[in-house]
């Protein structure tokens, strides 16, 4: 039984399932015509067998599915799980617990940043994928039997990729490192959107605190207007009209409609109405509660040389420790080691990554250290202090 469309045989083999240390799960969805994604098919498999689920079959009830996600006793194996719980928190309002996250694993394990499921499985499962249903429209129906086999390869070969992974952070030593960084994904307010902090994503070269607050106020009816009709952002309104909207703070249904990529139509409905209300919550909001963007204290000039040279310590680490250079230091967090030393407030500067690069990268800008090549190697070798 490949795929399963009926809520009793869904249940039947959830409560299968139920009964493993650890399930492989991955999900095909719709999201280019719509603000939420669109579940359409889930792909499960435990030790010995494995489905896939129609999400979008006449009257299937998830309620098992969802049961056997939030089931303690076994652990969801899911790679790069971002969007797959975005999926589940919306649907069922929880998140699967526990879980792990191969690509997140693989990082930790050496593999590269982002490394994705095709070269996990052909590197630790010794197998091949054929990817040539991965962008055909999982909403039509019936489902073919290559999307269905297509669907099952990344749950099967999952489950050896996961093991090997296990085995390797047994020898490794590096859960905690992993366990770090899968509570980000298992935090429900990753998935939570703020109305009120959509602004942030849009781009403008204004931070006058009066246009950032109409601004906000324009965002925030997007947002919500896009969830409710569940369509995405730019196909209600799109970001060059809020981010000119906000700056002529327009008053009346006339000045509204100028808005390039509006029109008097919109402006003349209850689209533009809203707006309008919003422009003026924004004009009318007092100067103290408009928002601020943080000023970022310029930087010391001539600091380039010295955050390159930090990122050639930072690759030798990453590749003496087998870490992803993501999951270590970004180039903003290199430089501001570099302009602030010790005072800089970043990750790698604390636990894990300053045990294996914070602390050289530290004594590498007090001069304490210094990059040497020995053969075609290279090495941090300490520095004798001087007048010694």
């Amino acid at each position: 039984m490949d795929l399963i469309s009926d809520t009793d045989s869904l249940a039947a083999f959830c409560d299968r399932l139920s009964r493993e240390t650890f399930v492989t799960v991955d999900t095909e969805f719709m999201r280019e015509n719509s603000y939420w994604p669109h579940l359409c098919v889930v792909q499960m498999a435990g030790t010995k067998e494995a489905v896939a689920v129609d999400a979008l079959a006449d009257g299937l009830d998830l309620t098992p599915l969802f049961d056997l996600m939030a089931n303690e006793n076994v652990l969801k194996v899911f790679h790069a799980a971002r969007q797959d719980l975005e999926i589940f928190y919306h649907l069922a309002g929880r998140l699967p617990t526990p879980m792990f996250d191969t690509q997140v694993a693989a990082m930790v394990c050496g593999f590269g940043d982002s490394v994705g499921y095709e070269t996990l499985v052909r590197k630790l499962a010794n197998a091949e994928i054929d990817k040539s249903s991965r962008f055909t429209d999982w909403s039509h129906r019936p489902l073919t039997e290559k999307q269905i086999n297509y669907a099952l390869a990344d749950v099967t070969h999952l489950r050896k990729v996961y093991e090997k992974l296990a085995a390797r952070l047994g020898k490794n030593g590096r859960r905690e490192w992993l366990e770090e960084e899968i509570a980000t994904l298992a935090a429900p307010e990753t998935y939570r959107t703020a109305p009120e902090e959509a602004w942030k994503r849009i781009k403008s070269k204004s931070n006058r605190p009066r246009f950032l607050a109409i601004l906000r106020e324009v965002a925030a009816w997007r947002e919500i207007e896009a969830a409710e009709r569940d369509l995405p952002r730019n196909r209600v309104l799109r970001d060059e009209a809020l981010v000119e909207i906000a700056h002529h703070a327009p008053k009346t249904v006339e000045d509204l409609s100028r808005t390039r990529g509006l029109g008097r139509r919109m402006a003349e409905g209850k689209s533009g109405e809203a707006l309008l209300a919003a422009v003026k919550n924004g004009l009318d909001l007092p100067d103290d509660a408009c928002p601020r963007l943080e000023k970022r204290e310029a930087l010391p000039r001539g600091l380039g040389p010295v955050t390159d040279l930090l990122k050639v310590l930072l690759k030798m680490k990453c590749e003496q420790h087998e870490v992803a250079q993501r999951l270590l230091a970004t180039s903003d967090h290199l430089e501001q080691i570099a302009a602030y030393g010790e005072k800089a407030d970043v990750p790698a500067l604390k636990g894990w990554r300053r045990q294996i690069f914070g602390n050289d990268a530290l004594a590498a800008i007090a001069g304490n250290v210094a990059l040497v090549i020995n053969g075609r190697q290279l090495e941090v070798v300490d520095l004798e202090p001087e007048g010694t």
